[in-house]
């Protein structure tokens, strides 16, 4: 069974998304009953909701959101990922709350489609640091040329968890294997950074990638990071631009049919359960 570790839900009915205009195929709702049938009929039993940059008034919204769906009878949903903004000066408080917050888990801020030096100010840093302690994870979504920046934050705060989303955000269909390889290599090196192999077939040419288009890079991270600083995740509703969940599962359990079966429950769920406390 699978622990999904980055799952997406839109409603724009509830929430506001300023950059879904720009991405037509994603620019309307992915709704939970949807995800939820699925899932289960791929072997999915749990799963955390990752943060969507809603608009900063609806960063809370979407907590309590994500919230009352897990209260559902039989939700998959284990907690979330949420929102923050490291950059403002009331991030002290909100990390404050949110530590009281056992559904809450961990933190994002997106920054791949940020400029490169939000993360390098001083009052960035600095709130990141203060993340030492309260037991939540701060995810990385970074593009390779910006993978300096989170070494940068992971080397600032090695008492933080941080995961690095989407096994670095390579550009598979681009074959730029190498720049990508460089960046890997070197913040796996940090003991204090995970690695999400999620949703990676979004980067890949949609017409066609297969098994062995993505293997080079699945194999690379696995080897990297080994398989105690691994987690799995779908990146729903992203990879249905690569080809669906469905699709994904059956690649991952493509990908990993070699390896033996305490390596795959560490992947598939037991490092979730352990990171987060599942």
């Amino acid at each position: 069974m699978l622990i999904d570790t980055h799952l997406h839900l839109i409603d724009k009915t509830k929430l506001t998304y300023p950059w879904l205009s720009g991405v037509p195929a994603l620019d309307r709702d992915f709704l939970y009953a949807t995800y939820a049938t699925e899932a289960r009929r791929c072997g999915i039993d749990g799963a955390l909701h990752m943060e969507v940059d809603v608009g900063t008034g609806d960063i809370q919204n979407e907590t309590e959101n994500v919230r009352a769906l897990s209260r559902q009878e039989d939700s998959l949903l284990l907690g979330a990922i949420a929102a923050c903004r490291p950059e403002d000066v009331g991030f002290a408080d909100y990390l404050e709350r949110q530590t009281a917050d056992s559904f809450v888990k961990g933190f994002r801020r997106v920054l791949h489609v940020m400029p490169d030096e939000l993360s390098e100010g001083a009052l960035f840093r600095e709130n990141i640091a203060k993340m030492a302690g309260s037991g939540l994870t701060f995810d990385l979504c970074v593009l390779p040329h910006q993978v300096g920046k989170a070494i940068a934050l992971a080397d600032l705060a090695p008492n933080v968890q941080f995961i690095l989303d989407h096994c670095g955000v390579p550009a598979i269909s681009a074959n730029a294997y190498e720049p990508w390889q460089e960046g890997i290599l070197e913040i796996a090196k940090r003991a204090n950074v995970a690695c999400k192999i999620s949703g990676i077939v979004a980067y890949a040419d949609a017409g066609t990638w297969d098994v062995e288009t993505l293997r080079p890079y699945v194999e690379q991270v696995t080897q990297s990071f080994g398989w105690d600083r691994l987690v799995w995740g779908s990146d729903w509703p992203v990879c249905t631009l690569g080809g669906g969940l469905s699709t994904w599962v059956a690649t991952t359990h493509a990908l990993f049919a070699g390896s033996s079966e305490t390596e795959r429950t560490k992947l598939f769920s037991g490092n979730a359960r352990k990171l987060w406390k599942l």
